[in-house]
C-alpha cells in the first residue's frame, strides 16, 4: 500500500503535486493520441513503403505500451491491479514467465519495484530509437518528397515550420486544458480506490489507449489464443511494410486506383476503432460477437490491403532524369 498513499501523498500534500500528476498522466494520453494519428496517417498515404522507417515507428510504438502499461500499475489502485493480473496471466503458457516478471506468485512489491526502474528507462530507450527514426526517414531527405537522386529539391521551409508551430499550440492548448480542468473521464474512478485482493471489479477496464488489444483478449474465450491473436494484429502492422516494391522511388497511384485502395484502408482503420470502443463494453453476449466480427474484418482488411497495393501503384521511375 506504500505505493498509493505515495501516490496520495504527492496529490495532497506537495505543492502543485497534483498539477504534476495530472500532467504526467495527461502527457501520456497525448502521447498515444498522436501515436495513433501518425500511424493513420501514415496508413492513408502509404508511408509503410518506407520499411526501415515504418518498422522503427512500430518498435517505438510497441515501446510505449510496454512503458504506459508499467506506469498504469505502479499507482497501486484497485483497477491498476487487477488489470495487471489479468495481462501477466495471458503468459502463463510459458513456464516461469510469470513468476520471474512478477518476482513472485502474483503481483506484489517486487512487481513494483521492478516496473518503476523499466519505467523510467524504457523512454530513454525509445528516445534513441526516435533518432533512428527520424535518420530512416531522412535518407531521401525531408525535402525530397519523390525520393529522386536529384538536386532539384521542393523547399518546404518556412512553411511547414508554421504549420508545425500551429500544431504544437493547439495541442499544448489542449493539453492544459485536460490537465487542469479534466474536460475527458480518461481515468477509471475504481483507481482511486486501494488494492483488494479479495474483491474484483466489476469491470475491468484498462487505460483507452489499450482497449483494442483487450478486446482481444475478451471477446476469445482462450486465453492463449487471445494472446496469439493480439500479437498477430501487431505483427500485421510490421507485415505491411512488405508491401514496398524493389526501389527506392515513391509508388503513386492512379486516380481511381486511390479509391479503390483506400477502401480495404478505411475498413482496416474502422474495425480497429470499433474493437477500441467494444474494449471499454460490458462482456454481454452482443459486444463478443461484434468483437469477433470486427476481429476478423480487421485482419481481413489488413491482408487485403498488403496484396491491393501491390496492384495499383503506378512507378512514374522514367520521369526522373527530368
Amino acid at each position: 500500500s506504500y505505493a498509493y498513499y505515495s501516490v496520495q501523498h504527492i496529490l495532497r500534500e506537495l505543492w502543485s503535486g497534483w498539477c504534476f500528476r495530472y500532467m504526467h498522466a495527461t502527457g501520456a494520453t497525448f502521447v498515444f493520441i498522436l501515436t495513433y494519428l501518425h500511424i493513420l496517417r501514415g496508413l492513408n498515404y502509404s508511408y509503410s513503403y518506407l520499411p526501415l522507417s515504418w518498422i522503427t515507428g512500430l518498435i517505438i510504438f510497441l515501446i510505449s505500451i510496454v512503458t504506459a502499461f508499467m506506469g498504469y500499475v505502479l499507482p497501486w489502485g484497485q483497477m491498476s491491479f487487477w488489470g495487471a493480473t489479468v495481462i501477466t496471466n495471458l503468459l502463463y503458457f510459458i513456464p516461469g514467465l510469470v513468476s520471474w516478471i512478477c518476482g513472485g506468485y502474483t503481483i506484489s512489491d517486487p512487481t513494483l519495484k521492478r516496473f518503476f526502474v523499466l519505467h523510467f528507462i524504457f523512454p530513454f530507450i525509445a528516445l534513441c530509437i526516435v533518432f533512428i527514426h527520424i535518420f530512416f526517414l531522412h535518407l531521401q531527405g525531408s525535402s525530397n518528397p519523390l525520393g529522386y537522386d536529384t538536386a532539384l529539391k521542393i523547399p518546404f521551409y518556412p512553411s511547414l515550420l508554421c504549420l508545425d508551430i500551429k500544431g504544437f499550440n493547439n495541442v499544448l492548448v489542449l493539453f492544459l486544458a485536460q490537465s487542469l480542468f479534466g474536460i475527458l473521464p480518461l481515468a477509471h474512478p475504481d483507481n482511486a480506490i486501494v488494492v483488494d485482493r479479495y474483491v474484483t471489479p466489476l469491470h475491468i477496464v484498462p487505460e483507452w489507449y489499450f482497449l483494442p488489444f483487450y478486446a482481444m483478449l475478451k471477446t476469445i474465450p482462450n486465453k492463449t489464443a487471445g494472446l496469439l491473436v493480439m500479437i498477430a494484429s501487431l505483427q500485421l502492422l510490421f507485415l505491411l511494410a512488405e508491401q514496398r516494391n524493389l526501389t527506392s522511388l515513391i509508388q503513386f497511384k492512379f486516380a481511381f486506383g486511390a479509391r479503390e485502395y483506400s477502401v480495404p484502408t478505411i475498413w482496416f482503420i474502422c474495425s480497429f476503432y470499433a474493437l477500441l470502443w467494444i474494449g471499454c463494453q460490458l462482456p454481454q453476449s452482443i459486444f463478443i460477437l461484434y468483437g469477433r466480427l470486427f476481429i476478423i474484418l480487421f485482419f481481413f482488411s489488413g491482408f487485403f490491403t498488403l496484396v491491393q497495393s501491390r496492384k495499383v501503384h503506378y512507378d512514374y521511375s522514367s520521369q526522373a532524369n527530368i
